[in-house]
């Protein structure tokens, strides 16, 4: 993840990316070490994501060099494509210039989320100019095409001309057809449409949460932190995700690795958390719940500025 910082906000970013998250971009430095550590972990393959990546061209090109310096392959970049309809000219400018590089797949974002703040004709003519460069790519997700093509291309469009126009259900089903993890952003998604369960249920045959440490999908930020799959909002510095977490350091991610759910609420009800009577909609909403909590205790492992962006 080279950025947080994005040109949208959509509602089901899971790592609340928008254009009010901090600015800023990967630097050399971190990109080096990060590419290092990556290598010595055993990670030889990666995606860049953001944020958006495109919002800062050298930047981007800079980490594409990291990789291929260290050894490490470029399978895809992500982008929202709303570059391609800025300056057509200048976006096949930007194709070449990938493609010398050795970056040779576009994962394209086309689906009712980000047609809110990006035109869906923005990933069609990205497309298009793929297909004359000669850059492969896929369009994430491309079934959701037909769906959008009864809208205007060249415009956003509100939720609400979105529900009018598509379907007065449109996001809740978008969100289940996606397949989306409910955390970041998405947790209103979910807080609105799905049923709420009492917590008795929701912590019911608890497990401790080892799949905190998973390689097998996990992101690093543009700072070289460590974020684990699907539980945004809790980082680590890369280099003690690799190495090893000093004990008691990090109280929030220990409890939930070692304890579970259950160890977790006790340990939130500690600092003065009481659960929601109404209940929440699934495990995972309880969980970001208590982080919510707990990063206004200043815990090191949780990102304040995650859960604030999330709920806004």
């Amino acid at each position: 993840m080279v950025n947080y910082e994005c040109n949208a906000a959509c509602r089901h970013c899971l790592y609340s990316c928008s254009p009010d998250r901090r600015p800023g971009y990967v630097d050399a430095e971190t990109a080096d070490a990060i590419c290092r550590l990556l290598h010595e972990g055993g990670c030889y393959s990666v995606h860049i994501g953001g944020g958006e990546p495109f919002l800062n061209f050298e930047g981007l090109l800079m980490m594409i060099r990291a990789l291929k310096q260290a050894g490490i392959a470029l399978e895809y970049i992500e982008t929202n494509a709303f570059w391609a309809i800025t300056d057509e000219n200048k976006a096949v400018e930007y194709l070449h210039c990938l493609l010398a590089e050795g970056a040779g797949t576009l994962c394209i974002s086309i689906d009712p989320f980000h047609a809110e703040f990006v035109p869906y004709g923005a990933p069609v003519t990205l497309a298009n100019l793929c297909r004359k460069t000669g850059m492969d790519f896929f369009l994430w997700k491309q079934e959701y095409y037909p769906f959008l093509s009864q809208l205007d291309p060249q415009k956003t469009h509100s939720r609400s001309s979105m529900e009018k126009t598509l379907s007065g259900n449109y996001l809740p089903k978008t969100a289940q057809n996606y397949g989306i993890a409910y955390g970041g952003r998405a947790v209103n998604i979910e807080q609105e449409f799905a049923p709420r369960r009492p917590l008795e249920s929701l912590t019911a045959g608890d497990s401790p949460c080892d799949n905190l440490l998973s390689t097998g999908h996990f992101h690093v930020d543009k700072d070289g932190y460590f974020i684990p799959p699907r539980c945004t909002g809790m980082r680590i510095p890369l280099s003690e995700a690799i190495n090893g977490i000093p004990s008691g350091k990090y109280p929030v991610f220990e409890t939930l690795y070692h304890g579970g759910m259950t160890a977790l609420l006790e340990l939130a009800r500690q600092h003065g958390f009481i659960p929601d009577a109404a209940g929440y909609p699934s495990k995972c909403s309880l969980c970001f719940r208590i982080r919510h909590f707990l990063c206004e205790q200043h815990f090191p492992e949780l990102d304040a500025n995650h859960y604030e962006e999330a709920l806004k």
